[in-house]
């Protein structure tokens, strides 16, 4: 393998190790209306109903912050967004027209208002791009999971948020579990050996459809196809990812949370589209067997079905226990719980420890620690294991597509680069690639692999 050529090894040396250092971090809460601190404009792009609510929790999470500018493809998005957040923080909001910027280039307008920190919430086909050109002009940020939707965009993350930790600015990544108080003392038992050695994890993610693809008589003849599939992300391997990497990735990440962010060896992965899905491409159900160190393994089942059984759970087995996330965060044994008990009721008729302690809305703990790590001079950089997870589920995708057994170094070094060269809103043209039938040479060539 050639030296410039990024590999597993090399990963865990430079992401792993650190993401599992900075979980243990704790940071203080802000300090309100500080003397000396300096007013924060937050700016964002991507003003959809995540986009909207993630501004609301960072307005929430300081009070000396106010919200300088907006971009989005749609103005009437926008303006709905922005009523929303002026109806909510009325006295912190300062959103001249002039900085209400409409079109596919509004991140480079919003980055060039004079904004201190970005939150990034388009589709997350664009993330690498808004990304690094976030980092590139010194603004802190915070960005929606996913990270990428293929290996070159994902690479391209990883290579800003190493220069986002050289610059001092914090990155702070939407995936929200990280910051529940509950699964930060369920994980942390785990890692303390409460079920013993960790020897599997199976996730569930079953929902119903999330963004169906509407039939191609829908689209307006005006609408070029980066319009088209904008409108539709979900729908598009390049713009939204598919259902594991957009919306499991969660779980995805749950996993690599559990097996302290070292990214798994290989995967093997197999799933399809039972419902037909129009011009999409993108599958309706998967399963992905993620092998680890010494033969331990992670299970992930991911569909989006109507009418079909739904959960979202989580089973840990390990040498000398059970635990669970269904029902409650729960830990099997009499021994599991050692030390600290107050946050956990013991049942004797299950034989289990149950979390019982302080909750909180884990989408205004992220903001409220991004800024606390701001204002306190200790940036917190979610990068590595931000990363991690993305590509985890990436590679996922890759096995399941293409029907192979795929390793963690072919699924980080694959050569598929689905954004679409030609980014023009109006005129716009770009063929996504079919539906993908395992085994293929139209699934596998992409990836560059000899």
């Amino acid at each position: 393998m050639k030296k410039d050529t990024p590999n597993r090894r090399q990963f865990i040396k430079t992401g792993g190790a650190a993401a599992v250092a900075a979980s243990t971090i704790s940071f203080p809460t802000v300090t309100f209306g500080k003397p000396d601190s300096r007013k924060l404009k937050i700016g964002f792009i991507g003003c959809g109903g995540r986009g909207t609510g993630a501004a609301n929790q960072a307005l929430n999470a300081d009070s000396n912050v106010e919200l300088w500018a907006m971009g989005e493809v749609s103005e009437a998005r926008l303006n709905n967004s922005l009523n929303n957040i002026s109806k909510r923080k009325p006295g912190m909001v300062n959103v001249d027209p002039k900085r209400k910027f409409i079109g596919l280039d509004a991140y480079q307008k919003v980055l060039e208002s004079g904004v201190d920190l970005v939150i990034l919430t388009t589709p997350p086909g664009f993330r690498p791009l808004h990304f690094k050109a976030a980092v590139e002009a010194n603004k802190h940020i915070f960005l929606e999971k996913p990270m990428a939707t293929d290996a070159p965009g994902l690479r391209s993350v990883m290579e800003s948020y190493k220069l986002a930790e050289k610059k001092g600015l914090a990155v702070v990544a939407g995936f929200c579990w990280r910051y529940e108080p509950g699964r930060r003392e369920f994980f942390k038992r785990i890692a303390d050996g409460a079920i013993g050695d960790v020897q599997s994890m199976y996730a569930t993610y079953y929902t119903g459809p999330v963004k169906p693809m509407p039939p191609d008589s829908a689209r307006k003849e005006e609408w070029s196809d980066i319009e088209w599939q904008v409108r539709n992300w979900y729908n598009f391997t390049w713009c939204g990812g598919d259902g594991l990497v957009e919306q499991a990735v969660h779980s995805v990440d749950k996993i690599s949370w559990l097996f302290g962010d070292a990214p798994p060896h290989s995967c093997v992965a197999v799933g399809g589209r039972q419902k037909p899905n129009n011009s999409g491409n993108i599958w309706d159900h998967i399963e992905v067997n993620y092998l680890f160190e010494r033969g331990a393994r992670g299970f992930l089942g991911q569909r989006q079905i109507p009418g079909c059984h739904g959960e979202n759970n989580d089973y840990i087995h390990g040498t000398k226990g059970r635990a669970q996330i269904g029902g409650g965060l729960i830990i099997t044994g009499k021994d599991a719980i050692k030390g600290n008990t107050n946050d956990w009721t013991y049942s004797p008729n299950g034989d289990l420890w149950r979390y019982t302690g302080p909750g909180g809305n884990m989408y205004q703990i992220e903001h409220d620690e991004l800024f606390a790590s701001i204002r306190d001079g200790n940036p917190i950089n979610d990068g590595a294991r931000m990363c991690n997870a993305t590509m985890m589920a990436i590679m996922g995708r890759i096995a399941g597509y293409t029907g192979k057994q795929v390793t963690w170094d072919q699924a980080l070094n694959s050569k598929q680069d689905l954004f679409p060269k030609d980014q023009n809103w109006e005129t716009g043209k770009h063929t996504p690639p079919a539906e993908a039938i395992p085994g293929t040479k139209e699934a596998i060539s992409p990836h560059g692999w000899a």
